[in-house]
């Protein structure tokens, strides 16, 4: 069985059915369908060419559209939902969601915010009392030579304010996932210089000392993030994976086939890749 732990309803031009041959094509057999609620001033605008409801108070990625996929492929679809931790019925429309809809997971958290603030503690421990796992995107604050509307797209304010959240809630398992999580699987110092580190990784991974250190916290290693954090090393990869090979989620957070072409390259052992292709995902999410 594979799992795709982080994906997005009409994300990138694909819709239900180009999503469904999709995940044939790639074997795919179930997909935690997440949303992204995020104020329209706090993501860039090029992404307006990909998001389905960019600009509307749900968006740019709606819960609505989650189920709307939910509802036509029960058997395919992991409902996700996060709604922002700042509005103050942001606990109330979750609940509701987990009691109608079958809500599985909290996420995808993708704010202008720092993850260790009040609101957001209450709302991460209250997903630990439901059992919903967490699905964080960090990205840091850095040049990316434009001024406007805004000069960087920062989130989630660094690894740091993450691994407060995570201390502060030892009840609720959380994801790492994004540039800003992933940067930190190498001890040196390019989190906040570049996007995409490149070159060997160097000893002193932030990733790797608290993956030890606290047993909440798994990988999703969708998206560029993951799948460069991956490659740019192999043979650390290779050594990274057999070590934390009970908390690494298969993901893609698009449509292409690159995660699983670097995890076949590294010659993994037949049951470390069934854990991160679904066994994994199931400890946290288990079949109904």
């Amino acid at each position: 069985m594979i799992i795709d732990c982080h994906n997005h309803p009409d994300w990138y031009g694909y819709n239900i059915e180009r999503y469904m041959d999709n995940m044939k094509r790639y074997n795919i057999d179930k997909t935690w369908l997440l949303s992204w609620e995020c104020p329209d001033d706090e993501y860039s605008p090029t992404y307006k060419k990909q998001v389905p409801d960019a600009s509307l108070p749900d968006g740019p990625i709606s819960f609505r559209r989650c189920v709307r996929y939910a509802e036509q492929y029960p058997d395919q679809f992991i409902l996700g939902y996060a709604p922002d931790p700042r509005r103050p019925d942001a606990i109330d429309k979750l609940d509701h969601a987990i009691r109608l809809y079958g809500v599985r997971v909290y996420g995808e958290i993708k704010l202008r915010m720092m993850y260790d603030n009040p609101d957001a503690i209450r709302l991460f421990r209250f997903c630990g009392e439901k059992g919903l796992p967490v699905t964080v995107h960090i990205d840091y604050e850095f040049a990316t030579g434009s001024t406007y509307p805004r000069p960087n797209w920062w989130y989630g304010g660094g690894i740091d304010s993450f691994e407060r959240a995570v201390k502060a809630c030892p009840d609720t398992y959380f994801l790492g996932h994004a540039p800003g999580f992933w940067a930190h699987i190498s001890g040196d110092d390019q989190y906040d210089k570049v996007a995409y580190p490149t070159g060997k990784v160097q000893p002193g991974g932030k990733v790797g000392e608290m993956l030890r250190k606290y047993r909440n916290l798994y990988c999703d290693i969708s998206a560029g993030s993951g799948a460069r954090a991956f490659s740019r090393d192999p043979e650390f990869a290779r050594e990274f994976i057999l070590e934390f090979q009970d908390r690494i989620l298969y993901g893609r957070d698009y449509f292409d086939n690159v995660h699983q072409e670097v995890l076949g390259s590294l010659h993994l052992p037949d049951d470390v890749l069934a854990k991160i292709y679904s066994g994994n995902a199931l400890k946290l999410v288990p079949l109904s």
